[in-house]
């Protein structure tokens, strides 16, 4: 980048300015950011412009990159990540320094939890202010509060080393085990002046960040051995299966094993949620029952029991087969019997090789035991869908937002909430892989909309968001941001006046409403249009059926606010019993 660019932009220093006293070609630290992403195929940049930013934002839209501005740095930094988990390329979070990096190190340390390639940049005060702590503007040693929460953080003082600064930030979100990596850049930096030419030199393209790692073959022969005396085995995949993209051969691995499999909830559509080995509708049987459960790409953390306890068969009848690119997952919870460290993709490619062409399908009595339990669960949950109330409670509205997803398979849901998330995960089948994307390992909410609109902007498919009311209160505002880019994004707002539930009372008799109630007949579909997008506001399942297909064939952006039963819901969803209760409770009117 030189001169030409600022004359055409007006910003930064001028045409003269930027041509050296010999007449070289000159750059800045602006311009080595946006050519060092560039140079390493990143495109789209999620943030919030403001001090010292604002112009590397300017510049990188110049330099053809996109920038989604956001409302705020907590979503603009969960869009960044849903990115990097969508492409396996680090999605870009830019942000202010001290409280807009604050602000954005929330969504990056749920990166880091959940395994998103992310990089999150900050700008931040210049370090000899900073480190005698001498009252700079926003003066915070952000590098130093950022390294606890992420995979990896860096700080780049001079423009020389953007390129290697950039560099490394990539290579360690994307390489093992990916997280969020903080890379600060003090607004000093941006300001300063080299010969373009040696900055073109200092740039550096990342060759194989994410280099496959081959499990050892003795590895996997420990793995085919188990798997082979199993009567009652089981697969269990997780979203690291899905961000793999080792597609293919997880489908290869599974219909060649004959082993029934379940899908923890952003690994849905790995396979078709309604192929037949897919044993989702008879989770709490095949947990409890299995004798030999493969791992791929899950961790036995709080969201499978970490492994033990009633929800599992008793202590030492299982084994386990864990697949995992990190080594330190193994054992975390309960013994590994067979451990395969690696990447997934060549993990599985393994395995496929190992079995040959005569393997032995699980015993017909296992099979067919988990078939009837799908087909009498199936039948239960059938009654309770098929209701037609106004308002509506959760399993009618749902059932209507599983036809759209049914017709429309390569539509992206995105969800949260308490119990709209915990019944969607059951109701809503999904047919593609990575079209379901939710709160994932640490059930943060607030990932709604910054979710939906990387996942539009990245994709361009359309994306429908199904939240809670409460969970859309967290990054409400950004329906301006959808309407601003006009975006092919849907949001269902399920309104049931409060938090779980909206018929709290005040146990006092007072003025003050429950803590876990909102203001009721809320009309959230108002918001949207105040930015000029499509409100409309819903009561029945055909309501709501018709205003889903209306915003999804027009690609317009669209909010719609689906009355939901005040009564409707529990305390919690389905992990109501992590919610500690007291013991003085109805002292308290509970």
């Amino acid at each position: 980048m030189s001169a030409t660019l600022e004359q055409k932009t007006g910003e930064q220093k001028t045409g003269e300015q930027m041509t050296g006293e010999a007449g070289a070609e000159l750059t800045d630290g602006f311009h080595l950011v946006i050519d060092a992403l560039k140079l390493n195929g990143i495109k789209n940049i999620y943030g919030v412009p403001g001090i010292p930013v604002t112009d590397l934002g300017r510049l990188a839209q110049a330099e053809g990159m996109r920038v989604i501005s956001f409302r705020h740095e907590q979503n603009a930094g969960n869009a960044a990540a849903i990115a990097g988990y969508l492409t396996k390329t680090p999605g870009v979070c830019l942000t202010v320094s001290a409280p807009g990096f604050l602000n954005g190190l929330v969504a990056l340390a749920n990166a880091t939890t959940n395994c998103f390639p992310m990089i999150l940049i900050s700008g931040s005060s210049e370090r000899e202010i900073v480190d005698l702590q001498q009252g700079d503007y926003e003066e915070m040693d952000q590098l130093a509060v950022a390294k606890t929460l992420c995979k990896a953080a860096f700080r780049v003082l001079h423009a020389a080393d953007i390129g290697i600064g950039v560099a490394r930030a990539i290579r360690a979100a994307v390489s093992g085990r990916p997280g969020g990596v903080y890379l600060d850049l003090p607004g000093k930096l941006f300001g300063q002046v080299m010969e373009a030419e040696a900055g073109r030199r200092s740039l550096v393209k990342v060759i194989d960040p994410a280099p496959a790692q081959i499990p050892a073959p003795s590895a996997v022969e420990r793995a085919l051995d188990v798997l082979r005396g199993a009567k009652k085995p089981l697969i269990i995949l997780g979203k690291g299966a899905a961000y793999a993209q080792a597609d293919d051969a997880i489908r290869n691995l599974v219909e060649k094993s004959g082993i029934p499999y379940i899908p923890m909830s952003m690994a849905k559509g790995l396979l078709p949620d309604t192929h037949p080995q897919c044993a989702a509708a008879a989770r709490s049987t095949v947990l409890k029952e299995s004798d030999v459960v493969m791992l791929i790409g899950a961790r036995l953390n709080w969201l499978l029991s970490h492994g033990k306890g009633k929800s599992w068969g008793a202590p030492g009848s299982q084994k386990f087969i864990h697949i995992d690119i990190e080594p330190r997952e193994m054992d975390s919870n309960v013994e590994i019997a067979a451990p395969l460290v690696g990447d997934i993709g060549s993990c599985v490619g393994a395995l496929l090789v190992g079995m040959g062409s005569d393997w032995k399908h699980p015993p017909e009595t296992w099979t067919k035991s988990i078939d009837d339990k799908k087909e009498s669960n199936i039948a239960r949950m059938a009654s309770r869908l098929g209701k037609n109330s106004s308002p509506m409670d959760y399993h009618s509205a749902l059932r209507v937002l599983r036809d759209v997803i049914k017709e429309r398979p390569d539509t992206i849901l995105v969800n949260e909430g308490a119990n709209t998330l915990d019944q969607a995960r059951g109701v809503i089948d999904i047919y593609q892989p990575r079209k379901r994307l939710d709160v994932g390992t640490w059930g943060v909410m607030g990932i709604g909309m910054g979710f939906a609109i990387a996942a539009a902007v990245e994709t361009g498919k359309p994306v429908l968001a199904i939240e809670g009311d409460s969970a859309f209160g967290f990054s409400g505002m950004e329906v301006e941001t959808i309407c601003r880019y006009n975006l092919p994004i849907c949001v269902v707002v399920f309104n049931n006046d409060g938090i779980y539930r909206g018929d709290g009372v005040n146990p006092t008799g007072g003025a003050d409403p429950a803590p876990t109630m909102f203001v009721p007949g809320s009309r959230y579909d108002k918001m949207i249009e105040a930015f000029g997008g499509v409100g409309v506001n819903v009561t029945t399942p055909d309501e709501l059926k018709s205003a889903v297909d209306a915003a999804i064939e027009s690609g317009k952006p669209t909010l719609i606010n689906a009355v939901i039963d005040p009564a409707a819901g529990s305390e919690s969803g389905n992990i109501g019993n992590l919610n500690p209760k007291s013991a003085l409770s109805k002292k308290a009117g509970a």
